[in-house]
């Protein structure tokens, strides 16, 4: 029988100083201002047997160091168990850079702070225990994703970094005659775990959409994006603020290697500034609220986790293609590189030293009836969908960029489509057959948790 739940939440400020590196693009950028401040958001769940916690970072992507720094840093002061959390990122392409990722390098006084503080964070929440009641569901929207990989005319996708021609062409022109069809599904489920004070007041509502990302900021802003916007509406709307301790919204970000907010068949109106991001958080918060309204409320359930690491190939450069790489870049003008072809041809470079292999964490936690698969990677929607339909837990959710950050995740159908998810670079490097291996020991976990 399942003894009474406890949980805490908590965040922690992980905003960086004035001039750091802004990643997620292919040249790099240089923070001026702080439109808004970054957190790590924090929740922790505890049934008496089994003491776990779940944070959510705005940042792009972080290094598994960096994450297992934290962990074992909260380790060091209370009982929870390194494998007993589950760290991610948001994705945000508005936040310092923590993995080096083509023109863009860390700071390492940042990644040491950013750890810090992701520990910070889930030690308060910690100290915030309580009796409390917790409740899940799902709800829909289909209208914020959009698959960004399409089947164009024939003779339409430009020629890769590589000197090849793909199949598919991600982001093309928006109304384009020579769209064909999108050359994958979208996931407009929005999943939701609840958590209330055991007197009814809200604690916390981790969400999980299938989004990549929304942008529109001001070039060298530092921003969370959508994902902050949606946990600040969540809060007005829920009569959820200035609550002690605090309410904390987190949006985790779904499935969404091959997801974002355009539609290619239709052109968007011009916005300003933070007016997209606004429009999106604002639909998915008015959703959230109806599936919370909705929810059944429980004051013990049954918790579990288990964590695996399995090891990957990396696809790395032959001998032949690093003498063309440095090549093409002995022909350049030096600093900052500004063609596909320079990018790639560094990035080649760069891997061509890494080891064959690579060492990742998947986990698997049990809320109840819920389930949350964790991939280090940012995974593809059709792999998303297909732990959704395996799982033996209704309804499950999978975390992507969870524990470390591997690159993209295609399935082995999109890496013979090709396009710049499966462009060899240190964002998408792992084996063809990755997908599968990753898939499977996520479903593994899940049922071993029934």
């Amino acid at each position: 029988m399942a003894k009474p739940l406890r949980a805490g939440a908590a965040t922690s400020n992980i905003t960086p100083s004035l001039g750091c590196s802004l990643n997620g693009g292919m040249n790099d950028r240089n923070a001026t201002r702080v439109h808004d401040e970054l957190h790590a958001r924090c929740l922790v769940l505890d049934d008496g047997d089994t003491l776990l916690g779940l944070v959510v970072c705005d940042n792009c992507a972080i290094p598994t160091d960096v994450i297992d720094a934290a962990k074992h840093a909260v380790h060091a002061h209370a009982r929870m168990l390194p494998d007993h959390m589950l760290v991610s990122a948001t994705h945000t392409h508005s936040a310092p850079t923590a993995v080096s990722s083509f023109q863009s390098d860390p700071d390492p006084e940042y990644l040491a702070f950013l750890a810090l503080r992701i520990a910070d964070g889930l030690r308060r929440a910690l100290a915030n225990l309580a009796p409390a009641r917790i409740g899940w569901g799902v709800g829909r929207e289909a209208t914020q994703v959009f698959n960004r990989r399409w089947k164009l005319k024939p003779g339409k996708v430009p020629p890769n970094p590589f000197g090849a021609v793909d199949q598919v062409q991600m982001n093309p022109s928006v109304g384009s005659p020579d769209l064909v069809e999108p050359a994958g599904p979208i996931d407009p489920e929005l999943s939701l775990l609840a958590v209330q004070g055991a007197d009814g007041r809200p604690l916390a509502v981790l969400a999980n959409y299938s989004l990549h990302y929304v942008g529109g900021t001001e070039p060298t802003d530092v921003s969370a994006d959508y994902f902050a916007m949606f946990a600040d509406r969540l809060q007005q709307i829920l009569g959820a603020d200035r609550l002690d301790p605090p309410f904390v919204g987190i949006m985790s970000n779904g499935t969404s290697g091959n997801i974002n907010n355009i539609d290619f068949l239709h052109t968007r109106l011009g916005r300003q500034p933070y007016e997209q991001m606004r429009h999106v958080a604002h639909a998915l918060a008015g959703e959230a609220l109806r599936v919370y309204q909705a929810m059944e409320f429980r004051d013990a359930v049954e918790l579990g986790i288990r964590e695996s690491r399995l090891t990957l190939r990396r696809r790395l450069p032959e001998a032949g293609e690093v003498e063309r790489a440095r090549f093409i870049l002995s022909q350049g003008q030096g600093g900052e590189l500004n063609t596909l072809p320079e990018v790639y041809a560094r990035e080649t470079v760069l891997m061509a030293p890494w080891p064959p292999t690579i060492e990742t964490v998947v986990q698997a936690i049990r809320v109840g009836d819920l389930g949350i698969a964790a991939l280090p990677c940012e995974v593809f929607v059709e792999t998303g969908l297909a732990i959704k339909e395996a799982s033996p837990l209704t309804p499950t959710l999978t975390i992507s960029l969870a524990n470390g950050y591997a690159g993209y995740l295609p399935t082995p159908e999109h890496h013979q489509l090709g396009g710049y998810e499966t462009w060899r670079a240190r964002s998408s490097f792992l084996e063809v057959e990755a997908e599968p291996q990753l898939r499977q020991r996520a479903l593994e976990l899940l049922r071993q948790l029934v």
